[in-house]
């Protein structure tokens, strides 16, 4: 139960509930797995103005949304400025998801009167209440879901925490323009699969390069697959997609060459059957889409991001290193990475296949 983690407090906090601003997680996937909190508070405060403020990414994959009145675009990281921008919407409240320092510095300079939020990078004293997660011997935190993580914030302010299903929705007009830019997707007559070969995190996460290409031109041998490579834009991701495109024997769809916004990557997640991904925030907008999922894990322990997809296959390197939670591999080799095999992702694929997404057969 969320409520576990807030240590010894046994009340409710009565929260300055009219004018609410909430301070969204910058990593796209937080922001996913942040939902079922954010659905929790517009349904508690269904009178109050709830206005929510993230960088353009977070906006872009949340939009269009149902769980807020108001955006407010983060173009600046000067607290002092931000929190004369805060202090002209007069808030009431500020619900913290974001963790750092600055957030809750900027809440205080803008005198919200209640600032919520986890007391953590030595920011405990600038918070009206704190939270407390747990930790493990001195120093470093428990491995548990960020839903929950966040959910514990929202059931201390008297929200009923008991649905944990992730939400996104899909913008009409981002499905129009998927279909004109990439007609594939709307021809297909087998399964459409999204390899999600990146990671921001680093590069320790992902998985291999040759191996993403075996499993598409199986995938497409096997099964008449159209198999799409998700990439963000940024040039090591872009070199990676060039890099399973090369290495297929088949073809495949390169969105390194056709970027898609975040809108009509929903969309395009919305018809896949089959999402393979490392564990990168792509992986949340299959799972609150419905999108069946295979993620590799390597460094990173899963139990961060639990969301009990159904129809979601982990598949987790075994090396003698890992969790390690490194961005960047500090072994002589890439160890559990390379125990996750092209046998081990195919057998998944067809385990996940037999599970019809509806009574005609995949979802196209």
């Amino acid at each position: 139960m969320p409520g576990a983690y807030l240590l010894g407090l046994d009340v409710k906090y009565q929260m300055q509930d009219d004018n609410i601003l909430v301070w969204l997680p910058s990593p796209m996937g937080d922001a996913v797995l942040c939902t079922p909190a954010l659905r929790a508070i517009r349904r508690h405060f269904e009178s109050s103005e709830i206005t929510f403020y993230a960088n353009s990414v977070v906006r872009q994959v949340l939009s269009p949304g149902r769980f807020n009145g108001v955006w407010l675009e983060q173009k600046d990281k000067n607290p002092f400025k931000i929190a004369q921008k805060f202090r002209e919407h007069k808030f009431t409240s500020a619900v913290l998801f974001k963790n750092s320092f600055a957030s809750a510095l900027t809440g205080f300079l803008a005198a919200i009167p209640s600032r919520i939020g986890y007391a953590r990078e030595g920011r405990g004293f600038l918070l009206t209440e704190k939270l407390y997660p747990p930790k493990l011997f001195a120093t470093g935190f428990k491995p548990f879901s960020m839903i929950d993580y966040y959910l514990a914030i929202v059931s201390w302010l008297g929200c009923d925490t008991s649905d944990r299903s992730l939400e996104l929705l899909i913008d009409p007009q981002a499905g129009e323009t998927l279909k004109a830019r990439l007609p594939e997707i709307a021809q297909a007559d087998g399964p459409i699969v999204v390899l999600v070969p990146g990671g921001a995190f680093g590069p320790s996460k992902c998985w291999l390069s040759e191996r993403f290409a075996q499993t598409a031109d199986w995938l497409i041998d096997n099964y008449r697959a159209t198999v799409v490579v998700s990439v963000s834009p940024v040039a090591a991701e872009k070199k990676i997609a060039n890099e399973i495109c090369s290495s297929a024997t088949r073809r495949l769809i390169n969105l390194a060459e056709t970027p898609l916004s975040l809108g009509e990557l929903k969309s395009l997640f919305s018809k896949a059957t089959l999402a393979i991904t490392n564990d990168t925030g792509p992986r949340h907008i299959a799972g609150a889409l419905k999108c069946k999922i295979i993620t590799l894990f390597g460094p990173n322990n899963p139990a961060w991001t639990e969301a009990d997809y159904q129809n979601e296959i982990k598949i987790v390197g075994d090396a003698p290193c890992v969790p390690c939670d490194k961005p960047v591999c500090k072994q002589k080799e890439h160890f559990c990475m390379l125990a996750i095999t092209v046998e081990m992702v195919c057998k998944a694929a067809e385990k996940l296949f037999e599970i019809k997404s509806s009574s005609t057969g995949f979802r196209v």
